[in-house]
């Protein structure tokens, strides 16, 4: 985009002055207003030129090296301040209206004509979101300081900031199965292809898979057993209900749930799963599960723009009822203590989804709900959950960009690539 640059007068005083000298010389014969208009004009000429010049010849340039990020990440970027005028600047402020924070470049230099300057910044993504780097202003003078000079370079980019993904090692998914397991095991009831033997019927178990002989021979029914079962899809219910987190900014239970989902969703993807993601923020998301490096990128973008709303998580479960496979995990992400999403589960029990809840525990992030009534009603009701508290991604491990001297970070297709790149990698410019 072209540069747009303005000069203008600090003020209508000097102008007017040498109107009022340009008239008294010609009424009066006195060399002294002559001499004064001369000279004044001259300064005012030059200052004027002298202005013109830098306008015309002055010119920042911003580059930086990736077009996303992860919090924890150093984004690094390069200013070029070039000089093309014969004239120097004695002194160039240069704002930069980012609004990524920390990512603000406001300093005050000066440069010797055909000269280039350049020097680097560096800071880390402290924030997720999709931000703005740019555009970016020069403001000078001529050394007299009668006009000021405006640069702006109108060009920008947009910048993703996503949310890291860390190692959960304590964490542990359900896997889909038969309603109430928590496990897999062998000799699951599930269709496969190949039976293994027969055990008593249990209740809720699939009529098809009766074994006649068995029954009629022991006079009681008795359904088939397999060697193993397809691993079902795994659907990450983010809880994004305003009124029931708790925290603020990154130590709040919204955001450890979004590093949980990432995370979880990293995992699953790699360990060739088909991940999905339903969250209820400002607006719904909604990605069926798939598998891939463009699932994993899709479920990033998504959790990197997610805003809470006060949509309820029954309303989330009730969205999913109907729309999730058999024998999918349902990973829920929850810092709601009350437990009155608990019934909306029921239907989805039924037909063969098998629920994990990462309870967040808004007691552990300042909040007044205490965890443990609703975890052991969960345990009650044979539900596979963890309780999540603020020490578990409060570890040095689980803080991307601050791992020792040599940083990393991990991308959407799951490489990790240092954070400090070589001098001889590209820099990309704004446009």
């Amino acid at each position: 985009m072209p540069f747009r640059s303005r000069v203008t007068s600090r003020s209508s005083l000097l102008p007017a002055l040498l109107v009022i000298l340009a008239f008294l010389s010609l009424l009066d014969d006195y060399q002294g207003w002559r001499f004064l208009l001369l000279g004044l004009g001259g300064a005012w000429f030059i200052s004027r030129w002298w202005a013109h010049s830098l306008a015309n010849q002055l010119r920042v340039r911003r580059e930086l090296r990736f077009g996303w990020a992860q919090v924890g990440d150093r984004l690094e970027q390069r200013f070029t301040l070039d000089n093309r005028s014969y004239l120097p600047a004695p002194w160039v402020e240069l704002e930069d209206r980012s609004n990524l924070p920390g990512a603000q470049e406001n300093l005050v230099t000066g440069i010797e004509s055909h000269t280039s300057n350049s020097w680097q910044k560096a800071n880390l993504c402290g924030q997720r979101g999709l931000f703005t780097l740019g555009p970016t202003s020069l403001h000078t003078s001529d050394p007299l300081g009668l006009f000021q000079v405006e640069i702006e370079d109108p060009s920008r980019v947009s910048l993703l900031v996503t949310p890291p993904i860390v190692p959960l090692p304590r964490i542990e998914v359900a896997p889909g199965g038969r309603l109430g397991e928590g496990k897999p095991r062998p000799h699951a009831l599930e269709q496969t292809t190949s039976a293994s033997g027969a055990r008593p019927y249990q209740q809720g178990d699939g009529l098809r898979w009766v074994h006649w002989p068995t029954t009629a021979r022991r006079d009681e029914l008795y359904v088939r057993t397999f060697e193993s079962r397809p691993s079902g899809d795994w659907w990450i219910l983010l809880d994004c209900d305003q009124s029931v987190q708790a925290g603020k900014d990154d130590q709040s239970t919204l955001e450890h749930g979004v590093i949980l989902a990432a995370s979880l969703a990293d995992r699953g993807l790699r360990q060739g799963q088909a991940v999905g993601l339903a969250a209820h923020g400002e607006r719904l998301v909604w990605l069926p599960p798939r598998q891939g490096d463009g699932q994993r990128w899709d479920i990033l973008q998504s959790l990197a723009l997610l805003q809470p709303a006060t949509r309820p998580l029954v309303d989330l479960i009730g969205l999913i009822h109907g729309r999730s496979a058999k024998g999918a995990s349902l990973i829920l992400i929850t810092p709601n203590t009350n437990g009155d999403w608990l019934e909306s589960l029921l239907p989805l029990l039924w037909q063969g989804s098998v629920p994990t809840v990462l309870l967040l525990d808004p007691a552990a992030f300042g909040g007044a709900a205490a965890a443990r009534p609703l975890s052991q009603r969960l345990a009650h009701w044979g539900i596979h959950h963890h309780l999540i508290t603020p020490d578990l991604l409060n570890r040095p491990e689980a803080r991307p960009g601050k791992k020792g001297q040599r940083e990393f970070r991990v991308t959407p297709t799951g490489r990790a690539i240092p954070v400090n790149p070589p001098r001889e990698a590209a820099w990309r410019g704004f446009s």
